[in-house]
């Protein structure tokens, strides 16, 4: 199970971090995700980070503005937002599988139930 949290109102050029904590499952192996989906839209790669740490990805629209990370101690995921744009209001989710790193929602076994993040002009 995955249980995001942290979404909320904030304005434009705010900071927001969002929170997933994993139970029921081996946390330390699964490469973890972030999601997110627009009223309307599909639900799009934000940025993904390694079992260990070490690597991640992300989506080209919140490079250098988003960081991914995670503390395998207390089986969570992080995604630290800065610099928000209204653009980037979405319901996010976070999501996990194991062997590999993907960046298509589909590929992923587990998912959170998502956490509202908007973000005012």
């Amino acid at each position: 199970q995955l249980q995001a949290s942290g979404g909320g109102l904030v304005q434009a050029g705010g900071s927001l971090r969002l929170s997933c904590v994993a139970s029921g499952l081996a946390f330390s192996t699964y490469y973890m995700g972030w999601f997110r989906q627009a009223p309307g839209k599909e639900r799009d790669f934000v940025a993904a980070i390694s079992w260990s740490g070490g690597g991640a990805r992300y989506a080209d629209s919140v490079k250098g503005r988003f960081t991914i990370s995670r503390d395998n101690a207390k089986n969570t995921v992080y995604l630290q937002m800065n610099s928000l744009k209204p653009e980037d209001t979405a319901v996010y989710y976070c999501a996990a599988r194991r062997n590999f790193m993907p960046t298509v929602a589909t590929e992923f076994d587990y998912w959170g139930q998502g956490t509202l993040v908007t973000v005012s002009s």
